[in-house]
């Protein structure tokens, strides 16, 4: 697969797309995951259709994106796509059916949430966690840096899930999650350590066995 260069790195294109379409596909989306790492908070699952004409010029991968900038990626994204969703899986969910199962969940309820769903998911990841879907995935190792679609999903995913943890963070001051968003920063630490598991941490992950209190 072929890509462009943007800022020394290869730039996301619409050849993965291209190839869907080929194989008889109409309307392929990108899919993409935030949070799987993070002690707190969902899990989250972006999808998005592309639109007809060109990308927004800076859309890549969610982590190369400086973090100012990516709420006005997200809003060329969802101004570029034929539709665009989030879903989530929260923390008890993620305790409940692993990282797998909350991921599948978080996916379907993208999906859901499609007016015109896919026939065709491009997921990032050498996985397909959506199994059994209502489409064929095809899992692509390395997509977000390769597939504009998936790239997309990542940038919608990331924003709105930082969103969804700094709107959260006034009623937990200690954890400092508009800054961290749930991952395990040196505030977050600090925090656990005096104040204990909240009702946004996930309570089965190992870091849990470490606190002196729960």
């Amino acid at each position: 697969m072929t890509s462009r260069r943007l800022d020394g790195r290869a730039r996301p294109d619409r050849a993965l797309e291209v190839h869907a379409r080929r194989e008889g596909f109409r309307r392929p989306a990108g899919a993409d995951e935030v949070g799987r790492g993070a002690w707190a908070g969902p899990v989250s699952v972006g999808v998005v259709v592309p639109g007809d004409g060109p990308p927004p010029s800076g859309v890549r991968d969610s982590k190369l994106v400086p973090e100012r900038e990516r709420p006005g990626l997200r809003d060329e994204v969802v101004a570029w796509a034929a539709a665009w969703s989030v879903g989530h899986a929260s923390p008890g969910e993620c305790d409940d059916l692993g990282m797998n199962g909350a991921l599948r969940l978080a996916a379907l309820r993208a999906l859901d949430q499609l007016v015109a769903p896919p026939d065709v998911l491009l997921l990032d990841g050498p996985v397909d966690y959506v199994h059994p879907a209502p489409v064929p995935v095809w899992p692509e190792v390395g997509g977000d840096g390769t597939s504009v679609a998936i790239a997309a999903a990542s940038v919608v995913a990331k924003v709105v899930r930082d969103e969804l943890m700094a709107e959260l963070a006034p009623s937990f001051p200690a954890f400092d999650f508009d800054r961290n968003k749930g991952y395990p920063s040196p505030a977050h630490r600090r925090a656990l350590a005096g104040v204990g598991l909240t009702s946004l941490h996930r309570r089965s992950w190992s870091y849990v066995d470490r606190l002196p209190f729960r």
